[in-house]
C-alpha cells in the first residue's frame, strides 16, 4: 500500500471513529422559568423566537440531520452552548432583575445591528432572516418588556451592584 493510500485509509477511519462521539443534545423542554411565565410573549413574537431564537436560545434545540454527522454536530452543539451562555430564554426568570433588565437591552441592540441570528446560522435556516418589520417586531416586544421591568421593580435593582 502506498504511503497516499495509508494516509487515506488513516483519514476515512478517523472519520468513521469521530462519528460515535455524539455531543449531549439540548432537548429539555422545561417551561418553569421561560419569559413567558413572567411576561406576556404575543403569538406572533413566539412564533419568530421559535423560528430565529430558540435553537440557540433556549433549552430546546430542534436540529437538522446533518448535526449526527461530526464534526458538524460538535460545531453546532459549541453554538448552541455558547447562545444558552450569553441568554437562555427557558432560564429567563431564574436571572436576577438586572440580568434580565441588561440581558433586553443587549438582544433589542443585537437586533437592531443585524448581529442576531448569526449570519452562519440563517445560511441553513433561511426563514430566520429577520425583515425589518420583524426586527421591529421584537424589538418593540423587548422594549415593551423592559419598560414592565422598569414599572415593577426599583431602580436600583436593575443595575449590576459594584463589586467591592
Amino acid at each position: 500500500m502506498t504511503k497516499g493510500k495509508k494516509i487515506g485509509v488513516g483519514v476515512l477511519v478517523l472519520l468513521v471513529a469521530i462519528q460515535l462521539v455524539r455531543p449531549t443534545r439540548n432537548l429539555g423542554n422545561d417551561q418553569t422559568h421561560d419569559i413567558s411565565t413572567k411576561y406576556p410573549v404575543p403569538p406572533n413574537v413566539a412564533q419568530l423566537l421559535k423560528t430565529a431564537c430558540n435553537d440557540c436560545h433556549s433549552n430546546y434545540t430542534a436540529y437538522p440531520w446533518y448535526t449526527n454527522l461530526q464534526p458538524v454536530g460538535w460545531w453546532l452543539q459549541h453554538h448552541v452552548d455558547e447562545g444558552k451562555e450569553k441568554l437562555n430564554l427557558s432560564e429567563f426568570t431564574t436571572y436576577r432583575p438586572y440580568r434580565q433588565f441588561h440581558k433586553l437591552e443587549e438582544t433589542i441592540e443585537m437586533i437592531k445591528e443585524g448581529e442576531m441570528p448569526l449570519n452562519s446560522y440563517t445560511w441553513v435556516h433561511t426563514d430566520a432572516k429577520l425583515t425589518e418589520e420583524q426586527k421591529a417586531l421584537l424589538t418593540n416586544w423587548a422594549q415593551s418588556v423592559h419598560e414592565a421591568m422598569r414599572r415593577e421593580y426599583p431602580a436600583d435593582s436593575l443595575v449590576r451592584p459594584k463589586k467591592n
